[in-house]
């Protein structure tokens, strides 16, 4: 977590400074965020076991992932986690429902987003939908191509929208480990003029649209939302549920061992 908001309460767990914060009030503090354009981009990120468990073959780009200035626990193991670890996170903050919420925020703030993600061609079919399902919303969409990285001529290109653009919120749908990589470029190239918030929210926005089905509150809270997305999607997400699962085992007997250690 950056010093510009390493005040705000948070959980060592994992290697990670985890903020700990309930939703309503991680929802607000975002974005009054948002609504003032005096300070750095800040990033967020909202790690599920997917994601921690891939950060564990990655280091550099852990080390970078941690500098993001809000990091949520999105999955629910993750929770767990922390209580079994004694350091307990009070709730889930996800990446789907700060989509929502910040949308929503905007539309009441007259503040605006701009969504980086979506399939190639579908901008004017996003925008459809979103006037549609978030009416009275501001917002500009650039869908780049499956070749897309960070790096790469489509990013400045993609970049140059968002400036043009100004929003209050950059929502970055593009998945681990691209849309972190753009928002820290974006974060170091713009010190002034910049997107005072910047989230990198996966497939949140086609949750937000209702382009893929949720699972029912129920199952979320339980924690069982992995199951129904699974049952969703077998085939791209079996490897992620299955042997993803049995790595963040792993993870935690270590981190456990680690947190007995330091106390």
């Amino acid at each position: 977590m950056s010093s510009s908001t390493n005040t705000l309460p948070s959980t060592w767990l994992f290697g990670l400074h985890i903020c700990n914060m309930r939703f309503a009030e991680a929802n607000q503090h975002l974005l009054e965020v948002a609504s003032n354009r005096d300070h750095a981009s800040r990033v967020v990120v909202t790690p599920n076991v997917d994601h921690m468990t891939k950060l564990e073959y990655e280091p550099e780009f852990k080390t970078l992932y941690a500098t993001s200035d809000y990091i949520f626990a999105d999955g629910m193991p993750i929770i767990w986690a922390s209580k079994m670890c004694a350091l307990p996170l009070p709730e889930r903050v996800t990446g789907a429902d700060l989509f929502v919420s910040l949308c929503q925020g905007c539309i009441q703030q007259n503040m605006s987003i701009f969504v980086l993600g979506g399939m190639p061609g579908q901008e004017q079919l996003l925008l459809d939908s979103f006037a549609k399902t978030y009416p009275g919303l501001k917002v500009n969409i650039f869908c780049p191509s499956m070749q897309f990285s960070a790096d790469g001529l489509e990013s400045d290109t993609a970049i140059e929208r968002i400036q043009a653009a100004r929003p209050n919120i950059l929502f970055i749908c593009l998945g681990m480990p691209k849309q972190e990589k753009l928002a820290f470029r974006y974060r170091e190239q713009f010190k002034s003029d910049n997107v005072p918030l910047i989230l990198c929210v996966g497939a949140a926005m086609e949750f937000a649209l209702g382009q893929k089905k949720r699972a029912p509150l129920w199952m979320q809270k339980i924690g069982m939302e992995w199951s129904w997305r699974l049952a969703s999607e077998p085939r791209r997400l079996w490897q992620r549920y299955t042997t993803q699962a049995w790595r963040f085992v792993g993870l935690l007997l270590r981190e456990r061992k680690v947190q007995k250690q330091m106390r």
